[in-house]
Parts: C-alpha cells; sequence; structure tokens
C-alpha cells in the first residue's frame, strides 16, 4: 500500500519504519523541515532501540520519503495516518488543534484529488472526537463514499515500540458504527485480531488502558511506601500478587456494575488506610478507595430516585450472587435509603433466609433492616408485582421466568451487566453503560 503518515514524532516514526519493513511505501509529512529532511536520509528523529536499522533499510528500498506538503503526500497515496500530538492544555484539558490542523488540510486535498481514500486517526483523542472532526471537515466526503475514517489506538511503550509494534499487547479499530473494516486492510494494516467497535469505544479504549497503567503504577508505589514503613518488602509482595492469574490479573473485577462490598474489601481498605495515617503515611490513591466507591453508590441511587417509580424491586441483596453475605453489601444500603424515602419496596433473593441469618449478618439487619422479613418476598412474580422500577443486582432468577413476570409496565435497571434482560418486554437501563 501507499501510506501517508502525519506527524513525525514518536508514534508517526515508529509507524512508518514498521510500515515500510512490512513492504509498504511511506511518505511521512510534518511541519518541521528539520524532521524532514532527516527522514529523507533515513534518520529517525527520536531514538528507538531497532527503529534506525529499519528507516536505514527502508531508504536504502526505496519505500521512505517525506515532505512538509500535505496535499503532495495525499496525492500519492491511497491511505493516510495521523499521528500528531495532543497535549494538555493549561487547564488540563486535551489541545486537538493541531489534529484539526491536519485534517483540515487532508480534506482539502482530497476534495482536489477526488479519489478513493482512507484516513486512519491514532492520535490519543478523547471519546466523541473523531465524530466530532468527521462531521466539521469530512461529512462530505464520506457521504459520497471517496473517505473512510477509522480510529486505531496505538499501544506502543518507548524502548520496546518495535517490538510492540510486531506483538501489539492489545489490537483495536474503530469505525464509525463497528463494523469490521474490509479484510484486505484487517490483513495489511489493523492486524486480523484487531478488535472491530464503534469509534468512541476505540477512542476511550486508549484512556481505560493508560488511566489502568498509571492506576497500577500509583498502587505499587503506595503500597511500598507503607510497607517500607511496616518492614515489609513491596518488591517481592508484588511479584506474589502478580502470581495470581485468577483474579489479580484477570477480567474478574473489571466488570462496570455493582458497588463493591462484602466482608473483605471495604475492612481491609479501611484497616490500611488507618495504619497509613497513624504513622504519617500520606496515601491519597488508597484513601480515596471508599470515598469512590460510595460516590458509585449515590450514582445508583439517584437513577433509581430519577426514574420516576415508587415502586422497586430489588433482585438480589447480598453483597454478591450465590452467598447470604449482607455485611457492607451496597444492595441494603440501597433497601436501606429507599425505605426512609418513602418508597414501596420489594425484595427477592432466593440464597437469603431470614430465619438462617446469624452473627454478623444478622446484626447488620437487625441494626439497618429490622423489617427485612416483610420486605422479602418468596417468590419472583410477587416481587416484582406489575409495574415499577427493576433493580437487578444479581443474576438470581432464572431469564425464562422474568419474561414471564415482567411487563412493560416494568422499567429494569440492569446493575450486573446482564444484558440478556434487553429482551424483556420492558424498558431496559444500564447502570453505568
Amino acid at each position: 500500500m501507499n501510506i501517508s503518515i502525519f506527524g513525525l514524532g514518536y508514534v508517526g516514526a515508529v509507524t512508518a519504519g514498521c510500515l515500510a519493513r512490512q513492504g509498504h511505501s511511506i511518505v511521512g509529512v510534518d511541519v518541521s523541515p528539520q524532521k524532514v529532511e532527516a527522514f529523507n536520509q533515513g534518520i529517525p528523529p527520536i531514538v528507538e532501540p531497532g527503529l534506525e536499522e529499519l528507516m536505514i533499510v527502508a531508504k536504502k528500498k526505496g519505500r521512505l520519503r517525506a515532505t512538509v506538503h500535505c496535499e503532495e503526500a495525499i496525492n500519492a497515496t491511497e491511505l493516510s495516518i495521523v499521528c500528531v500530538g495532543t497535549p494538555s492544555l493549561m487547564t488540563g484539558a486535551l489541545d486537538l488543534g493541531y489534529v484539526r490542523g491536519v485534517v483540515q488540510q487532508i480534506a482539502a486535498a482530497l476534495r482536489k484529488k477526488a479519489a478513493s481514500h482512507s484516513l486512519v486517526m491514532r492520535s490519543t483523542m478523547l471519546p466523541g472526537s473523531t465524530a466530532a472532526l468527521a462531521q466539521e471537515y469530512l461529512s462530505d466526503l464520506m457521504a459520497v463514499r471517496l473517505l473512510q475514517v477509522f480510529y486505531y489506538p496505538e499501544f506502543l511503550r518507548e524502548s520496546t515500540a518495535v517490538a510492540d509494534f510486531d506483538n501489539p499487547s492489545l489490537a483495536v479499530v474503530g469505525t464509525r458504527d463497528g463494523t469490521p473494516p474490509s479484510a484486505d486492510l484487517m490483513k495489511n494494516l489493523f492486524g486480523e485480531q484487531a478488535a472491530p467497535v464503534n469509534w468512541n469505544t476505540a477512542e476511550m479504549v486508549k484512556y481505560a488502558c493508560n488511566a489502568f497503567h498509571a492506576t497500577k503504577i500509583a498502587f505499587t508505589n503506595e503500597v511500598g511506601r507503607i510497607g517500607k514503613q511496616m518492614g515489609v518488602d513491596a518488591r517481592r509482595v508484588m511479584e506474589l500478587l502478580c502470581l495470581d492469574t485468577k483474579l489479580n490479573l484477570s477480567p474478574y473485577y473489571m466488570k462496570p456494575g455493582n458497588p463493591f462490598g462484602g466482608s473483605c474489601l471495604p475492612k481491609d481498605v479501611r484497616a490500611l488506610t488507618n495504619h497509613a495515617r497513624q504513622h504519617g503515611l500520606n496515601l491519597p490513591m488508597l484513601e480515596n478507595l471508599l470515598p469512590s466507591n460510595d460516590r458509585h453508590l449515590n450514582s445508583l441511587l439517584s437513577l433509581i430516585t430519577e426514574s420516576g417509580h415508587n415502586e422497586v424491586s430489588i433482585l438480589g441483596l447480598s453483597f454478591k450472587s450465590n452467598t447470604d453475605d449482607l455485611r457492607e453489601s451496597a444492595m441494603v444500603e440501597v433497601a436501606q435509603t429507599l425505605l426512609g424515602r418513602g418508597y414501596k419496596l420489594r425484595i427477592f433473593d432466593p440464597a437469603l433466609n431470614f430465619a438462617a441469618l446469624v452473627g454478623a449478618n444478622k446484626r447488620v439487619i437487625d441494626m439497618k433492616m429490622p423489617h427485612l422479613a416483610s420486605l422479602l418476598c418468596p417468590d419472583l412474580a410477587t416481587a416484582l408485582g406489575t409495574k415499577g422500577l427493576v433493580v437487578a443486582a444479581q443474576k438470581c432468577a432464572p431469564l425464562a421466568e422474568l419474561k414471564k413476570c415482567i411487563t412493560a409496565e416494568h422499567h429494569v435497571l440492569d446493575v450486573n451487566g446482564w444484558t440478556e434482560l434487553k429482551e424483556l418486554p420492558s424498558k431496559y437501563e444500564g447502570f453505568c453503560w
């Protein structure tokens, strides 16, 4: 393929070198004459292991050149990749000025060329950015099918970028509606294993990855600080933590939905942060885990109270499925709040037997919901009634049974990520999706 790459910085240079090695003909584009001149000599603008060798070989084979002229690059290629920077403004907001300028130039050049073209956005941008740019600058070209636009996030780490390009940790390609690109593009550019999604999802996954990486580093450093205070080598702790691929390194906890609760997580976070405060350690990330969880719970309560229903059915009261543990369960807090505000409340949880509650479980109910027995419904139909809001916190009822009981007068609020609930005849709403 003949490919133009706009922005010869870190991502653009690595992308150019690696694509040229695969046999593509590359035209680099940059506003800096110095970068363009160096590129035309096969000299990379950054220090990155393996890149200089790639560029030297590509230059010798005639696969690599650069220019400062957008129109020249567009006329010589059928696909363009935008890799310009998206720095922060003083306010912390994202600066899309460079992207806007490049896209506007590309659009003008394409209108003159009047030939089919593909545009791949690779600059890191917030969700909605590709759609906004397409609407503002590219809609006419897309309408007449002269242009198709993709968002293709990069996951290149400095110092290992060439290896990461060859074996990416994640491959995602965004199209306007999530329709997969052509087999030719998947094979030659995106990779046949790339997950096709819509533009917004592709943009968001890049931010989710970077925020998660930052979270892991901050978390590890805070564990290191408190570990040192306790005389524990946190490096060994982290080595052991990473051995657990069933929970610690897995998708188990990576599902938006219920606030966390139970007998362990809240209690242990409190103990750790309390110890840190007593010994003068400032651990802002760990200290904000519980406030963040409370904020999440408040968001759920807001959705419930803003639904307009005064009858609420809760499916699942314990803190997670297939247990009767009510300690620090978010749904106990929801039920208590709704009762206090005068809502008509019904609860269905087949794992919960009020008569068998003992110990801490019984103390939770005695303290927070002494009238639990009158709220628990022995059968699903009674719990759901004929109308109202259904808060589906757990998969504690068969879908087939729900289909028999749910009506168009119900409104299902899915807190668990139980997407099959969309099949019900009621209105469906996801908690945070």
